[in-house]
């Protein structure tokens, strides 16, 4: 469970940096952080579905 909070925390702190250095108005600033934070958790949910897959 914790390193889905970490996953979260990092997925948020990137986001809001990212969002803050795009072009445009607040309103594209903010459509863009949400959609940069749904992006890293669901690519990251996905890659570690597919990675509890592979026997190590």
């Amino acid at each position: 469970m914790i390193h889905f909070l970490y996953l979260i925390g990092f997925a948020v702190s990137l986001s809001i940096v990212f969002a803050a250095f795009t072009k445009g108005d607040l309103n594209a600033k903010f459509k863009y952080g949400v959609k940069s934070f749904g992006q890293f958790v669901l690519i990251s949910l996905a890659l570690a579905w597919v990675f509890y897959f592979i026997p190590w």
